[in-house]
């Protein structure tokens, strides 16, 4: 359960929802999103973790195991196969970011945000990702560390972490909250976060919605069905699911109120993209009293949260070479890093020598972005309810979930086979311009 909460809690939450919700105009679309997790995640990752308990293996082979006790067809595998191939994507560019922060954690101790401008913070950050021999050291630096982790398991790598990280990132982040409380645009910043303008919102920010509600919760990439598999009998599906879903989502708002304050307060643009944690909380850092100890230590902290969640992207490939190619757990980590770390150079000449380079309109970083969190991940999330609430037989996921109410496991069971489907059809079809 705590390494399924490390999975959900870090970069999604810190990094990509405040520039995400500044690109489509804030309120409506974080209205949009919690919606998403309120009606699609939850029951999602219930299903997920229903899943991944019953078959006790990797995604692969746990859908593979699970088809057949089911009497269905073997092709079900390859939705395991979608999940694993996900989180592979998604990890050689978090790694990337997560190398930005490694690199802040520096810059933050040698106290160089101290009396900075916007301006200054600015060309800071464009210093950093212009030169791909820095960014390229920093990736190679997080995927090393993350690989350490993975080769220790969850249990004495990951979950000793978690029980000291995640707490610590939430006191911080209340401490970042306080300060924009005093920055003078707080009012302003609440606004823009709870302000629901229908008009800025989009077809395409409906989806942006939708997949991030996938990506921030790791539904649909495996992440959540390994863990499942770790997930003890006696542990309740549903208070797992939903404690995991209401810390992801109190850590995203509260991201959201930090940064968005000193966002205007600073006379930046809310919708500058995936750089804006990177040029707005230094700012604080370098005005605040302690700002250097508190900046260190947030960056640390960012760094630990994107550790816990490239450990689950990675966990699935893991477990899938342990099971079928009878690798050891470490000769497997050293495996699925390479290649990650290899794919990852994309992303990292996405912001340097290939930014002028792109496909249908979108560089490198971007078109993997886009693939998984918007097109991968929920219809992932779509099979795996629909596997869930029609193929899976119904006294196994009601033994499974153990819910007690059968009013609420038929609650559930509304969810997954007609609310979710429809709804994730729904949201592609009218982003694709055909609803």
């Amino acid at each position: 359960m705590l390494a399924a909460t490390g999975s959900a809690v870090g970069l999604g939450n810190i990094w990509k929802f405040p520039y995400i919700t500044g690109e489509n105009g804030g309120g409506a679309f974080v209205l949009v999103y919690l919606f998403c997790i309120a009606a699609i995640g939850i029951p999602i990752m219930m299903a997920e973790v229903m899943l991944g308990r019953r078959g006790r293996q990797s995604p692969v082979n746990t859908m593979a195991y699970l088809a057949k006790e089911a009497g269905s067809h073997k092709v079900w595998k390859y939705l395991g196969w979608m999940g694993v191939v996900a989180g592979f994507l998604i990890l050689s560019y978090y790694s990337v970011i997560a190398g930005w922060a490694t690199a802040y954690v520096f810059r933050a101790a040698s106290g160089v945000f101290v009396g900075q401008t916007a301006d200054g913070i600015g060309s800071l950050f464009n210093d950093l990702i212009s030169d791909p021999e820095k960014l390229l050291a920093w990736h190679t630096i997080f995927m090393v560390s993350t690989m350490l982790v993975v080769s220790r398991g969850v249990t004495h790598g990951l979950e000793k972490a978690v029980r000291f990280l995640m707490p610590s990132l939430f006191i911080l982040l209340l401490v970042m909250v306080g300060y924009a409380l005093n920055s003078g645009s707080f009012s302003e910043g609440v606004d823009f976060l709870f302000t629901f303008n229908f008009d800025a919102l989009t077809a395409q920010g409906v989806l942006i919605a939708m997949g991030h509600a996938f990506f921030t919760l790791s539904l649909g990439m495996g992440a959540i069905m390994v863990y499942g598999s770790y997930l003890d009998k006696e542990i309740s599906v549903a208070k797992t699911s939903m404690g995991i879903a209401c810390a992801d989502t109190a850590v995203a708002l509260l991201a959201g109120l930090a940064i968005f304050p000193i966002v205007f307060a600073s006379g930046l643009e809310p919708g500058s993209g995936p750089g804006l944690i990177f040029n707005t909380l230094p700012i604080a850092f370098g005005q605040m009293l302690g700002g250097t100890f508190f900046g260190t230590l947030f960056f640390v902290l960012l760094v630990f949260a994107a550790w816990s969640s490239a450990i689950s992207l990675i966990e699935p490939l893991v477990a899938w070479l342990i099971e079928k190619k009878g690798m050891t757990r470490i000769r497997a980590s050293v495996w699925s890093g390479m290649i990650t770390w290899v794919l990852g150079i994309g992303t990292v000449l996405s912001f340097n020598n290939w930014a002028e380079n792109k496909i249908y309109g979108m560089t490198f970083f971007e078109l993997v972005d886009f693939l998984t969190a918007n097109i991968m991940l929920p219809l992932g999330g779509l099979l795996i309810a629909l596997f869930a609430g029609w193929v899976m037989k119904r006294e196994h996921s009601k033994d499974e979930l153990a819910i007690g109410s059968t009013l609420w496991f038929q609650l559930w069971l509304f969810l997954v086979r007609f609310v979710t489907p429809i709804g994730v059809i729904v949201v592609f079809l009218n982003a694709l311009g055909l609803f």
